[in-house]
């Protein structure tokens, strides 16, 4: 009797062993699992706060990333957008500063169009069998002892300084935005001299005013 109550006793305390141990247990998978859960809670809550936040707007083909591509650093949340651009005129660095110095100098006071303009005019010239074969000989080329752009003849060409915008106006024509109708010249009517205008409108084909240039093929 005494032996069979001894052998009762031990089988409870294993049970309660047993017990004890399984709750702990229940209670270390819940304490794993909780910074998961608060993980993946946080996620959800940043990718609520991302969706009702305004995307930049995307040009056709371009995609915007989600909550996935979000760069998360300590408390701050980074996000970004990667767009794959290539050029279509990878210029050398001589005929670039080229291109920046006439656009400059030539449109300095146009609007960024008005300054994309000229980068187009320049390159249709590049790519029609009229005329030169790169940017810098287009730029300084001479017809008759008279150059094709006044700012190389009056010297204002070598003095600018090229904004911001001017850069971005020629990347954009780089990238292969071109606005132009396939012009090859323009004239400030304004400011040429009237037997030049008069041979503009004469031997080519007007196509359209921007700002104070007049567009011609």
């Amino acid at each position: 009797m005494y032996k069979k109550a001894v052998g009762m006793l031990i089988l409870s305390g294993f049970a309660l062993m047993a017990c004890v141990l399984c709750l702990r247990g229940v209670d270390a998978v819940r304490l794993c699992a909780e910074p998961a859960e608060r993980l993946k809670l946080g996620l959800w809550e940043l990718e609520e706060e991302w969706v009702g936040k305004a995307e930049p707007a995307l040009e056709d083909g371009e995609k915007g990333l989600g909550i996935a591509d979000v760069a998360v650093s300590g408390q701050r949340i980074v996000p970004f957008l990667v767009v794959e651009q290539q050029y279509i005129y990878d210029l050398p660095d001589e005929d670039l500063e080229a291109l920046l110095r006439i656009v400059e100098a030539e449109a300095g006071n146009e609007d960024e169009d008005g300054k994309l303009l000229v980068a187009n005019v320049v390159l249709n010239r590049l790519n029609h069998k009229s005329f030169p074969d790169s940017v810098s000989e287009v730029v300084f080329q001479r017809e008759k002892g008279i150059s094709q752009f006044s700012p190389v003849s009056n010297g204002s060409y070598y003095r600018v300084e090229v904004s911001e915008e001017t850069v971005n106006a020629v990347e954009r024509a780089l990238l292969g935005e071109d606005i132009s109708q396939g012009a090859l010249y323009f004239v400030a009517r304004k400011y040429a001299d009237s037997s030049k205008v008069k041979w503009f409108d004469r031997n080519l084909t007007y196509l359209f005013k921007h700002g104070g240039h007049e567009f011609f093929k």
